[in-house]
């Protein structure tokens, strides 16, 4: 069974993003990642980190080749570590919320929110995803995926290749957010089950304070290792935390309960 090898250290940014400011945004979140470089391999930022959860996409996204992307780069350059977050992502005529994984040579993934959240519209103003990312950093398999995304299990569900690989989708599960606090038991319930279920560890990195359309968000930011017990939890307020993830546990707990092995068969149908 492959497994990762190393000890990864993960760091939750759960920060108040400025509405609709995107310049204000890059300042206040580059500050804390900065103080970051040296003691972090991954950097996590909430979901639409530069605009806010917006439903004015045309006034707040960029294209590809924007000031944030470039932005990212840069940050993630100087802080020898992958950053991640979304962004409001102008595609053609249509927007994305795009998830971007950044590494420090400038290269980058990315990730379309699949599941958009009809209460809040989304449906009308962005077009959906249509693949899963799984992306590798010192020896771990990730998935990172978009906040109302958290609530479709078959979509997030880490199968085993039981052939040639040997080895699990992921070995870390991860969440980037703008999850109001009127719903925040779903979220800290949500986050343990997908942790339990999958086998994996799981951090979810959501927003404090209160957006341009009166949505409070009370964080609750976390990382949760395979049993669903907390290794840390945030409250409401700023704050910047790092975890390291023990390779070692997850490979003794997926060998000492190996419920993988009566999971059932399936593909993914985009």
């Amino acid at each position: 069974m492959s497994e990762p090898i190393r000890p990864l250290r993960v760091s939750l940014v759960q920060g108040d993003t400025r509405w609709h400011d995107a310049a204000a945004n890059r300042a206040y979140y580059g500050d804390f990642v900065r103080r970051l470089r040296g003691s972090t391999d991954l950097v996590v930022l909430p979901e639409t980190f530069t605009s806010g959860f917006t439903n004015e996409t045309l006034a707040n996204a960029e294209t590809m080749d924007g000031e944030n992307l470039r932005w990212l780069q840069v940050l993630a350059a100087e802080v020898d570590a992958v950053v991640t977050g979304s962004l409001v992502t102008r595609v053609g005529e249509k927007c994305v919320n795009r998830l971007v994984w950044m590494r420090p040579d400038g290269s980058y993934a990315i990730y379309d929110k699949r599941h958009l959240f009809r209460m809040a519209r989304e449906h009308e103003r962005y077009a959906a995803g249509e693949q899963r990312l799984i992306v590798e950093l010192n020896g771990w398999r990730i998935c990172p995926l978009v906040c109302y995304d958290l609530r479709f299990p078959v979509w997030i569900r880490n199968r085993y290749d039981r052939s040639v690989a040997a080895r699990f989708d992921y070995d870390l599960v991860l969440f980037v957010a703008n999850w109001p606090s009127a719903r925040r038991y779903a979220w800290q319930t949500l986050l343990r089950a997908r942790a339990i279920e999958n086998l994996s560890y799981c951090v979810g990195v959501n927003r404090v304070g209160t957006d341009g359309n009166g949505l409070h968000y009370a964080g609750d930011s976390a990382v949760l290792d395979f049993l669903g017990q907390p290794l840390v939890e945030a409250g409401a307020t700023e704050v910047v935390v790092t975890v390291t993830l023990d390779p070692a546990a997850l490979a003794a707990h997926r060998e000492r309960f190996p419920a993988w092995m009566d999971a059932d068969a399936f593909e993914l149908d985009a």
